[in-house]
């Protein structure tokens, strides 16, 4: 669900606002003081002195300090930082060992297959159940590798994926710490932008960082 970002007003500084309270107490303390002032013509009627009309002072408008909201592509993130890319080869590396494996296994029961279906015609009924047996084990065996092999090399993604993201994460922290952002999001998770909220994306500035921090190592 999208939530319309809520913006505070920037507190008052305490000096100032402290100034302007004294100038409210001081005020009708300083228009008693004149209204008391005797008349010194006792024959003529005295008149009572009307203060002279206070000024109301206005507090002033305080703007609304505008939000600063960063974006990252991750796409260009795993795509062109150092750690993205080497996450890609290690991914490609792990799938072609895999698939080798797999395309080996599966050789082996097709030469088996072939085999069995040379021979058929001249195999009694007992022959045939064991080699359909046989076959059928090792298809079996086959399923069993590739799905293994696939949950290992999920299993690899989703490990390395998470490192990424939590480099990905420490970067954008620091940067948005630093450099006074409200938020840093997922460019794609940016739907609207208000006149109040100033955007910026900030990805060429964390794959120099996940770089940097990357040679460290």
């Amino acid at each position: 669900m999208f939530h319309h970002p809520t913006f505070k007003r920037t507190p008052m500084p305490t000096l100032f606002k402290s100034i302007l309270i004294a100038c409210f107490i001081a005020l009708p303390a300083l228009g008693f003081a004149v209204d008391s002032t005797p008349e010194t013509k006792p024959a003529v009627p005295p008149q009572i002195a009307t203060s002279a009309p206070v000024e109301t002072v206005q507090k002033p408008v305080v703007a609304v300090q505008a939000t600063r909201i960063g974006s990252v592509d991750i796409t260009r993130i795993a795509t062109e930082s150092e750690r993205g890319k080497a996450l890609k080869a290690l991914l490609t590396t792990k799938k072609d060992k895999l698939q080798g494996k797999i395309d080996g296994k599966k050789k082996q029961v097709e030469k088996l297959k072939t085999s069995i279906e040379a021979k058929i015609a001249t195999m009694s009924p007992k022959q045939r159940e064991a080699k359909s047996k046989e076959f059928q084990k090792k298809v079996e065996e086959l399923q069993k590798f590739a799905q293994t092999s696939e949950e290992e090399l999920f299993a690899l993604q989703d490990k390395e994926s998470k490192e990424l993201y939590e480099a990905v994460e420490k970067a954008a922290g620091a940067y948005g710490k630093t450099n006074g952002f409200a938020a840093i999001v997922i460019k794609k998770e940016l739907l609207y932008v208000g006149s109040t909220v100033e955007a910026q994306d900030v990805t060429d500035v964390l794959i120099k960082a996940l770089n940097q921090a990357e040679q460290k190592k």
